[in-house]
């Protein structure tokens, strides 16, 4: 039995899912519709950014700490937290449907992910 959605044919196990991009070994099943998976192209384009900044908890330790104890509690201002915004965009287009998906970056190792999410699909495209 396949994914609702799917077309006759289609049916087989998820071996990669992109965002709402579902790939099996022969076909990709995404909301534009379901299509084969030999001739697809796809691309990946990263939306996100990665920065750096004081954390908010450093900021108000360093606050109570001055009151307390002075110049050490300055030292919490050296406390950093990362954070990534933005989304990965993956768009694959074939036999007439060209579907585009928006994944959040939720950290800096998602491109990492999805890159290497992608390339397997291009690889199933490829055999």
């Amino acid at each position: 039995m396949g994914a609702p959605g799917m077309g006759p044919g289609a049916a087989g196990a998820a071996l990669v899912v992109i965002g709402d991009i579902t790939c099996t070994q022969t076909h990709v099943i995404t909301p534009s519709g379901t299509f084969p998976i030999a001739g697809t192209q796809w691309s990946v384009l990263d939306m996100s950014r990665t920065s750096e900044e004081i954390s908010q908890t450093g900021i108000i330790l360093a606050l109570v700490g001055f009151v307390l104890i002075c110049a050490l509690s300055l030292l919490f201002l050296l406390m950093k937290e990362t954070k990534t915004t933005g989304y990965i965009q993956v768009t694959v287009h074939g036999h007439g449907i060209t579907h585009v998906t928006n994944i959040p970056a939720l950290n800096a190792g998602a491109m990492f992910d999805i890159s290497n999410r992608v390339q397997y699909a291009r690889s199933l495209a490829a055999a």
